[in-house]
C-alpha cells in the first residue's frame, strides 16, 4: 500500500484545476499552477541528487514558494524539514545536520542566515523568490515528473522540531499517514465546508504544525483557497478577512488579543467569517468572550502538539461547548489522564494528559531513548497537566514543568493568568515561578496593558489577592510594554 501526503494537491489539481488555491497581494495561483510548480521542483530535486527518503530543509515564510517547495519535496518522495524563520545561522546548521538534510531551500528575506547555516552544514542552498538558474523559480519550470513517488503510509513526510525548552530541539517524525488523516479526515469532520466554501487566512506560520495542517493542508484537502499574510498585524488581518470574504480564521490567543485592541478607523465587515479556531496556547475565557461579542462568531478551541500532527482534541459542534476547555478527543484519537505511575485517573482528577491514535508521531529522529520515554506503553505523554469532566470534555491546567511549587503548594500559572486577564487594563499576561529563599518558589506575573489603560503593581496584586487563595496570588508584578513572543505569537515564558 502506498500513501503520499502530496495526493491532496494532486487530487485538487485533477478535480478543480482552475480554482484559486492561494493568494498573496495581487498574485493568485490555481490548483493546476501549484501542482505544475511542485512537479517541476520534484524533477529538479531528482536532477540534483535528492533521492526518495532523503530530507530537504525549508526556511521560507508565508509566501507561495513555501507551498510549492513543500509539495515539490513530497512529490519527489523526500521528507520536508520546516525551519523557524527566526532561527540563527547556527540553529539552521543544527537543524540541517540533525535531520541529515541534503539541501536548504530559503527565502531571500533570510539570505544571510541561510547562507551561513548552509555553509556550516556543508549543503547546497537554493533561493526562493529570486532570479537565476539555481533558484526555486527556475526549478519549478523543469520538465515535470509524471507521478508522485509511491511512499508508504509510515514513511516520514515532515520533521518538525520541538521548541527545545530543555536541551537541544528534537525532530518529531510525522508520517504521511499522520498528516494525511489529520488534515483530510479530522479537520473536515470538525469544520464541515462553510457556506461559500473554505477561504482561509494563512497568517499562522506554515512552518509550524498548526498553520501547516489546519490551514494549508486542510484547505487543500477540502478544495478551498487561502490568503497568505506573511507578517501578522491585526489591522491587515481584519482588512484581508473583509476583502476576500474569509470564512475560516485560525490564530493563537495573542492574535485575538491584538484584533480586539486593533486601532482601526472603521468597523470591518466579517459577516463571511464562519469558523474561528484557536490553539497553541490556552485561550483565557475573558478574551474568548470579548472576541465573540465583538466579532459575532464562536471561537472553537483545540489542542495538539507537533508530535500529534497536531490536532488531538477540539470543540465538537453539537456537543456541550465549554469556554476555556480543549474540547473532546477528535475522530480516531484517545486521551486519558494518568498519575506519575501511569495509572489512569477518574474524572475531575488532575494528571498528565496522554494521547494515542493515528496522529501520534513515530518517534523523535535519532533519539531512541527520548522516544521510548515519551511513548511509554503506547501512549504519547504530553507533559501537560489536565483533567476530564463528567461530559468527557478535557481541560488543561498547565504544563507539568511550568507548575510552581510555593511552600509545598502547587500553583498552576494558567489559573492565575485567567484572573489577570479579567482585569480591564491587562491585554497580555504570563505567570512564572522565581526562586525564593523560604518558599522555594514565588509567583511572579508579567503583564502588558491595553492601549490607553494602566494600573500599578500594587493594584494588580490586590486585584489577584481578592480572587485567589493566599498561596496563589502573585507577590511580584513586572510591567512591560509587550511580552516576548515566538513566531506564532505564543508568549515565551522561558524568556521571562
Amino acid at each position: 500500500m502506498s500513501l503520499n501526503l502530496g495526493c491532496i494537491l494532486q487530487a485538487g489539481a485533477a478535480g478543480c484545476p482552475d480554482a484559486p488555491l492561494l493568494r498573496m497581494g495581487e498574485q493568485v495561483m490555481t490548483y493546476a499552477e501549484v501542482d505544475r510548480a511542485a512537479r517541476g521542483i520534484a524533477a529538479a530535486l531528482r536532477e540534483r541528487g535528492i533521492q526518495p527518503g532523503d530530507t530537504v530543509a525549508l526556511l521560507i515564510p508565508n509566501v507561495p514558494e513555501f507551498t510549492t517547495a513543500y509539495f515539490g519535496i513530497l512529490y519527489a518522495g523526500a521528507a520536508v524539514v520546516t525551519i523557524n524563520v527566526l532561527a540563527s545561522s547556527a540553529e539552521v546548521a543544527y537543524f540541517i545536520d540533525d535531520s541529515g538534510s541534503r539541501m536548504l531551500i530559503a527565502h531571500p528575506f533570510f539570505g544571510e542566515v541561510a547562507k551561513g547555516g548552509a555553509e556550516e552544514a556543508g549543503v547546497p542552498l537554493v533561493m526562493a523568490g529570486s532570479e537565476g538558474s539555481d533558484s526555486l523559480g527556475e526549478m519549478a519550470k523543469s520538465d515535470p515528473i509524471d507521478a508522485l513517488h509511491a511512499t508508504r503510509p509510515d514513511d516520514t513526510a515532515v520533521i518538525l522540531y520541538t521548541s527545545g525548552t530543555t536541551g537541544k530541539p528534537k525532530g518529531a517524525e510525522l508520517t504521511h499517514s499522520n498528516l494525511f488523516v489529520n488534515c483530510a479526515v479530522v479537520v473536515p469532520k470538525l469544520l464541515p465546508d462553510p457556506p461559500g466554501g473554505v477561504v482561509a487566512l494563512a497568517t499562522l506560520p506554515l512552518f509550524h504544525s498548526f498553520g501547516q495542517t489546519c490551514i494549508q493542508n486542510a484547505t487543500i484537502a477540502q478544495g478551498g483557497s487561502f490568503v497568505l499574510l506573511p507578517r501578522f498585524t491585526p489591522e491587515e488581518a481584519l482588512a484581508l478577512m473583509e476583502e476576500h470574504a474569509v470564512t475560516v480564521f485560525a490564530g493563537v490567543p495573542t492574535m485575538y488579543f491584538a484584533m480586539l485592541h486593533a486601532e482601526t478607523d472603521r468597523t470591518h465587515d466579517l459577516s463571511s467569517l464562519h469558523y474561528c479556531m484557536t490553539g497553541g496556547a490556552p485561550m483565557p475565557a475573558e478574551v474568548m468572550s470579548a472576541v465573540e461579542k465583538k466579532f459575532g462568531v464562536s471561537v472553537l478551541e483545540g489542542y495538539g502538539l507537533s508530535e500529534t500532527s497536531p490536532v488531538a482534541s477540539f470543540t465538537v459542534l453539537g456537543r456541550p461547548r465549554k469556554a476555556g476547555s480543549i474540547g473532546y478527543p477528535v475522530w480516531g484519537v484517545e486521551m486519558q489522564i494518568v498519575d506519575d505511575a501511569d495509572v489512569a485517573l477518574p474524572d475531575t482528577e488532575r494528571g498528565e494528559i496522554c494521547i494515542r491514535g493515528h496522529n501520534v508521531m513515530k518517534g523523535y529522529l535519532n533519539r531512541p531513548e527520548a522516544s521510548k520515554e515519551t511513548l511509554k506503553g503506547g501512549w504519547f505523554h504530553t507533559g501537560d497537566i489536565g483533567c476530564r469532566d463528567e461530559d468527557g470534555c478535557y481541560w488543561i491546567v498547565d504544563r507539568k514543568k511550568d507548575m510552581i511549587l510555593r511552600g509545598g503548594f502547587n500553583v498552576y500559572p494558567r489559573e492565575v493568568e485567567e484572573v489577570l486577564y479579567s482585569h480591564e487594563a491587562i491585554a497580555e499576561a504570563a505567570v512564572v515561578g522565581i526562586p525564593h529563599d523560604s518558599h522555594g518558589e514565588e509567583v511572579k506575573a508579567a503583564v502588558a496593558f491595553a492601549p490607553g489603560k494602566s494600573a500599578s503593581e500594587d493594584e494588580i496584586i490586590a486585584f489577584c489577592k481578592e480572587r485567589l487563595a493566599a498561596y496563589k496570588y502573585p507577590r511580584v508584578v513586572e510591567i512591560r510594554e509587550a511580552l516576548p513572543k515566538g513566531p506564532t505569537g505564543k508568549i515565551l515564558k522561558r524568556e521571562l
